[in-house]
């Protein structure tokens, strides 16, 4: 059944938002939900944040996977966003709505009124969505760079940005890529970027491409005859590439996280090496089970969420770390990537483990979680429940995120600034996530990446055994001749 299954992007714009902020204007964002069951919702996407705007015209788009045979409930919610916290239970609610995605996907442009709750209008709020089939895997990369550029600002220069946008079937433009803010530069240089070539322009290089930046003002051509331009805009590089199915890239790929180069080696197994080098010192008969998550597995090829790395569910064990590495190398190439990131099964997985060893009442067994991730995740609201039972119990999670990506999510879990709370409220117990990005000690000695990764977990251990009011264990004397 997993090849009924086709991926969307679902473009998203408000118009009229409520305006909650003293002194200006809401900074908008969308977050996309879809329910689980039993009434209750998992978080799939969100788009950036616009600042001052009650017209937001959001840039990055939802991506979901779409099955036709079934009823896919979704909630988009707008928020007025006035933190850098990841949580949104401290942000204004500017209004949301309920529908399917099969009345967008069977709808050309789906529109409705934004609602603060049933039945009551977000003021004259509405949201507008469309959906497109991502059929096209190519990614366009570009960079681009402007001079002499006018002067717009009054005591300072200008602060200029790019907009890209697409002509869709109804002749109207729509956002496909907004450049960072180059504050007081008349001679900008944007970052290197890049686009699905299905966003970009629907695959089709003939189809037109606006940029919004007015480099010729009507205003001025009129006025002076010797006007030329307001500036230049140069297309310093335009390459076309191949964007893989699954967040990681094919395993074939150098592009791909989970490639082994040539001398053997990946972010996915320094990580495993890094920490498992230390942690298997401290277990007696160095047997570690290992799962894999978010693939489709053979013979069926259902997506798993708790997949044994050996292929053995009856026996996921591997022999010491060499094995876990074994392991994942024998099968890279017999599994499929693909989605969704769900870390809530793996957590709750390892936590059946400790909660039996808890009740043995001891402090004889302590275990630790080792997630190796990219960053994408879309199970939050379970994964923080998660995470807050397994406070209660002889465990630590340790997370390793790998690649480039944004991982303001793990942040989050890890909130050294705050208590991690459940959707419901419920705080954790204790503190029991580390999350470090692998990308800070890339070219570091592996011992620094495992000192830090390791670095919390004598004190986890310590205080959950504490709470408990159990005393270490004696070790068995070792009679010498």
């Amino acid at each position: 059944m997993a090849g009924c299954v086709s991926r969307v992007e679902l473009s998203v714009s408000c118009r009229s938002l409520l305006d909650r902020d003293l002194g200006s204007r809401s900074d908008p964002l969308c977050v996309l939900l879809q329910e689980v069951g039993d009434g209750r919702w998992a978080e799939l996407d969100r788009t950036e944040r616009i600042k001052n705007s009650q017209n937001p015209e959001f840039c990055k788009k939802l991506v979901v996977d779409y099955y036709f045979e079934k009823v896919q409930k979704l909630k988009f919610a707008v928020y007025d966003i006035d933190n850098k916290s990841f949580d949104l239970n401290d942000d204004d609610y500017l209004g949301g709505i309920e529908c399917t995605l099969g009345q967008i996907v069977s709808s050309s442009v789906f529109t409705q009124t934004l609602e603060l709750k049933q039945g009551k209008p977000a003021g004259k709020g509405t949201i507008t969505i469309s959906a497109e089939e991502i059929k096209d895997t190519r990614v366009v990369y570009l960079e681009i760079e402007a001079q002499n550029l006018d002067k717009k600002d009054f005591l300072g220069k200008s602060d200029p940005f790019l907009e890209f946008y697409k002509q869709n079937d109804a002749g109207t433009w729509q956002l496909v890529y907004r450049s960072e803010v180059i504050k007081n530069n008349l001679n900008p240089c944007w970052r290197k970027f890049s686009v699905p070539l299905q966003t970009f322009c629907g695959g089709d290089f003939n189809k037109p491409i606006k940029v919004e930046f007015e480099c010729i003002h009507p205003e001025k051509k009129q006025k002076k005859k010797s006007y030329k331009n307001s500036g230049v805009i140069r297309i310093k590089s335009c390459k076309v590439g191949v964007d893989f199915t699954g967040s990681n890239g094919d395993p074939k790929s150098p592009d791909s996280l989970h490639y082994i180069s040539p001398d053997g080696i990946n972010e996915y197994l320094i990580a495993i090496w890094s920490v498992g080098s230390v942690v298997q010192d401290y277990d007696t008969d160095k047997l570690f089970p290992a799962f894999g998550f978010g693939a489709q597995v053979p013979p069926s090829w259902q997506v798993s969420h708790e997949f044994a790395l050996n292929f053995n569910p009856s026996n996921p064990y591997c022999q010491g770390i060499q094995g876990i590495v074994d392991a994942y190398r024998q099968i890279l190439p017999q599994i499929r990537l693909y989605g969704p990131t769900n870390f809530s099964p793996i957590i709750n997985h390892v936590a059946r483990f400790a909660a039996h060893s808890a009740q043995q009442g001891t402090a004889s067994q302590y275990f630790i979680l080792l997630i190796i991730t990219d960053g994408e995740i879309t199970d939050l609201d379970q994964t923080r429940q998660a995470i807050v039972n397994a406070s209660k119990l002889p465990m630590s999670i340790i997370i390793v995120g790998v690649g480039e990506a944004d991982f303001k999510a793990m942040e989050f879990l890890d909130r050294d600034d705050g208590v991690l709370k459940s959707l419901t409220g419920e705080p954790a117990a204790r503190d029991i996530v580390q999350f470090v990005p692998f990308r800070q000690f890339k070219n570091a000695p592996r011992e620094v990446l495992s000192h830090v990764v390791l670095a919390e977990v004598p004190k986890q251990l310590v205080s959950y055994y504490k709470w408990q009011g159990w005393p270490p264990v004696k070790p068995p004397e070792i009679k010498t001749m």
